[in-house]
């Protein structure tokens, strides 16, 4: 059986829960609920690896944290969803923005995944 079979073969996959948060603006993150254990694994090997710098290992781990949480990010009207999509805005965002994204991942992080709270 070749790849693209066994593709086919799988059940389509449920949704995943999501909870979203809107800015002053509008606009609207939407976060997933649930992360695997291999993502949580991955998570703490960041916090573990030594890095150049604590600014370098902390912008990691931002935007890892982004990337597995991030499914959906509404700007302006413009609805924003796949991961190219996320974490292009995300990078091009201004310091406000980057700062309201990542309170309102911790506050996620803390009611969702408690055990990840640094």
């Amino acid at each position: 059986m070749g790849k693209r079979a066994r593709k086919r073969d799988r059940a389509p996959k449920e949704p995943v829960a999501t909870t979203d948060y809107a800015d002053d603006e509008g606009n609207v993150l939407t976060l997933r609920d649930e992360l695997s254990a291999g993502t949580i694994k991955k998570l703490h090997d960041i916090d573990t690896k030594p890095a150049a710098t604590a600014e370098d290992q902390w912008q990691r781990r931002e935007e890892f944290l982004f990337e597995r949480f991030a499914v959906g990010w509404s700007i302006a009207g413009l609805p924003l969803e796949t991961q190219k999509e996320l974490i292009g805005r995300y990078r091009m965002a201004d310091s406000d923005t980057r700062r309201w994204v990542r309170k309102t991942i911790d506050a996620h992080i803390a009611v969702k995944h408690p055990e990840l709270v640094p």
